[in-house]
């Protein structure tokens, strides 16, 4: 448990500790818990576990601390769904709580889909995956950290 004020209570210090180290463009992935998170985690990446939270919860929390990239078209990207759920037109209501708490956080930019490989690969590049217990299909999240604006350096 954290015990600072102002600091979401869901983020250990190990989480905390690698939002503070990341720099712009570093990127953040929210392993839903059918995730290879260890797998991904042996080409590089630092895994964060965080059993037990849904990403909807760590997402919220996160947001409250991380800028994200307002250079890139979108600084949060989710994995696509394979051609057969979208041929079965499987929806995915978690992608819209995604949507919202990243729309209260300031960024109206659209989810980015990405291919499930293509996924994989950009998360073995990622600073850290964080191992979740979220239970959703298609829960994975890719968050790009964005800068600090000046305003908010004084």
């Amino acid at each position: 448990m954290v015990v600072l004020i102002g600091i979401p209570s869901v983020l250990s210090p190990e989480l905390l500790y690698a939002l503070a180290k990341m720099g712009h463009g570093d990127e953040l992935v929210l392993a839903d818990a059918n995730f290879p998170a260890s797998s991904i985690c042996a080409c590089g990446p630092k895994e964060i576990r965080a059993d037990g939270l849904g990403i909807p919860q760590l997402l919220a929390a996160i947001l409250k601390l991380l800028p994200l990239d307002t250079y890139v078209s979108s600084p949060a990207a989710v994995m696509d769904l394979v051609d057969g759920d979208k041929q079965r037109g499987l929806a995915v209501p978690v992608w819209d709580t995604y949507t919202l708490l990243l729309v209260q956080a300031g960024s109206h930019a659209p989810l980015e889909k990405v291919e499930r490989f293509a996924f994989y690969e950009r998360a073995k590049k990622a600073y850290a995956v964080v191992a979740t217990g979220e239970t959703a299909l298609y829960g994975n999240l890719i968050l790009k950290k964005g800068i600090i604006p000046v305003a908010q350096l004084h």
